[in-house]
C-alpha cells in the first residue's frame, strides 16, 4: 500500500499554496532542491505527475486528490491531538467563500469563533457556483456554495437564500428609464459583473426581459462593495443582495426597478468529514445565525464507517512518520 509521509505531502501543499518551489522553500525552511526531491519521490511513489510546472505550480487530478486527503489528516490531528495542541500556532482555516456573503453575513456569523479559538482564517474569494470545487481540489477544508449535493466524504447543511434585488439610484433611474424598465431601455443601461463568469444579471435579465447575454453594457468590478458604490453614485443598475441594502432601500437612496422580481442563490455549507471540534464551531456558528431562516437546516451527511477508517488509519500512519521520522535520513534527504 502507497503511504506517503508528512514531509512529501507537506512539500506538495506548500508548493500549492506558495505559488512556487522558492517561496515554498522559505516556507518549511529547507533548501529548493529538498522541496523538489520530496515531490520527485511522491511522483515516484505514485508513478504519475502531481504537479503541472506552470507559473504558479497547479496540482494534477492526482495531487488534488492528495491534497484533499492531507486537508482531512490535518483535521483529525487537531482532533485527536486536542488539548497538547493549546498554545502553538494557530489553526490554519482555509475557506472558499462568495463575494456576497463576505460582504454581508459571514464575518459576523465568525466572529464568535475567532474571539474564542486559535484560528488564522485564509479566505479564498470565488464564484458561489465554483467554490465547491476548490474543496474538491482539496485547496479549502469548507466551501459556501449552491451547489446542494456533498462530494464524496464530505458534509453539507443547507444555509438559507440571498435574494437578489435589481437596483440603481433614483438619478439613474429617471435618466434611463423615464418610460419604466423596459426590453428597448435596458439595452442602453450599464450594468456591472463580478467578472466574465459572472452571469447573475444576464440569467436575470434573458429570464425576465428576454434580453439575450451580452446584450448590455457590463463593468466589470471584483468587488461586492464596489457594486453598492456604483449602484449609489448613479453609474450602473445592479443585483445586489436586499440584505446588503437593507439601508439604501430603505433612505430611497437606491430603489428596486423592479418590484416583485428578484434572483434567488441558496446557499449550503460543505465541509471535510468528520469534522473536527473546530469545524464543528466554525459549522455551528454558520448555522446559529441562518436559524431564523425557515430555508435552513441540515441536508445531508456522508460519512461511512469505512470511509473514517480509512482516515483513522492513514493519521496513525502519517503521525508516526511526522513525528518519528529517522533523523539521519531526513538531513540527508535535505541536503
Amino acid at each position: 500500500m502507497k503511504r506517503p509521509d508528512y514531509r512529501t505531502l507537506q512539500a506538495l501543499d506548500a508548493v500549492i499554496r506558495e505559488r512556487g518551489f522558492e517561496r515554498a522553500a522559505q516556507k518549511l525552511c529547507i533548501t529548493q532542491s529538498a522541496v523538489s526531491q520530496r515531490i520527485k519521490q511522491l511522483e515516484n511513489m505514485f508513478g504519475q505527475p502531481l504537479l503541472v510546472r506552470t507559473v504558479p505550480p497547479r496540482p494534477t487530478e492526482q495531487g488534488q486528490k492528495l491534497l484533499a486527503l492531507l486537508r482531512q489528516v490535518e483535521l483529525l490531528e487537531e482532533e485527536w491531538l486536542g488539548d497538547e495542541q493549546t498554545g502553538s500556532t494557530p489553526l490554519l482555516l482555509s475557506l472558499a467563500v462568495n463575494a456576497d456573503s463576505l460582504a454581508t453575513w459571514l464575518l459576523p456569523a465568525l466572529a464568535p469563533v475567532l474571539a474564542d479559538s486559535p484560528i488564522r482564517l485564509n479566505l479564498q474569494v470565488e464564484d458561489e457556483t465554483r467554490t465547491q470545487e476548490r474543496l474538491r481540489r482539496g485547496e479549502v477544508v469548507g466551501a459556501v456554495s449552491i451547489q446542494h449535493q456533498a462530494l464524496p466524504s464530505c458534509l453539507v447543511d443547507k444555509l438559507g437564500a440571498l435574494d437578489y434585488l435589481f437596483v440603481s439610484s433614483k438619478p439613474f433611474a429617471e435618466k434611463y428609464f423615464p418610460n419604466g424598465v423596459t426590453r428597448s431601455a435596458l439595452l442602453k443601461a450599464p450594468v456591472v459583473a463580478f467578472d466574465h463568469l459572472d452571469d447573475m444579471h444576464q440569467a436575470f435579465l434573458q429570464q425576465n426581459f428576454d434580453l439575450p447575454p451580452g446584450s448590455v453594457p457590463c463593468h466589470i468590478v471584483n468587488s461586492s462593495e464596489a457594486f453598492v458604490q456604483l449602484a449609489r453614485q448613479g453609474t450602473t443598475c445592479c443585483m445586489i443582495p436586499h440584505l446588503q441594502i437593507e439601508k439604501e432601500l430603505a433612505s430611497g437612496e437606491l430603489i428596486d426597478l423592479t418590484p416583485g422580481l428578484f434572483q434567488r442563490r441558496m446557499l449550503y455549507w460543505h465541509r471535510f468529514a468528520p469534522e473536527s471540534r473546530m469545524m464543528r464551531k466554525v459549522t455551528d456558528a454558520l448555522l446559529r445565525l441562518w436559524s431564523q431562516s425557515p430555508s435552513s437546516g441540515l441536508i445531508h451527511q456522508i460519512m461511512p464507517d469505512s470511509t473514517y477508517q480509512a482516515l483513522s488509519s492513514l493519521l496513525f500512519v502519517f503521525l508516526e512518520s511526522h513525528h518519528k521520522i529517522d533523523k539521519s535520513q531526513a538531513a540527508k534527504n535535505d541536503v
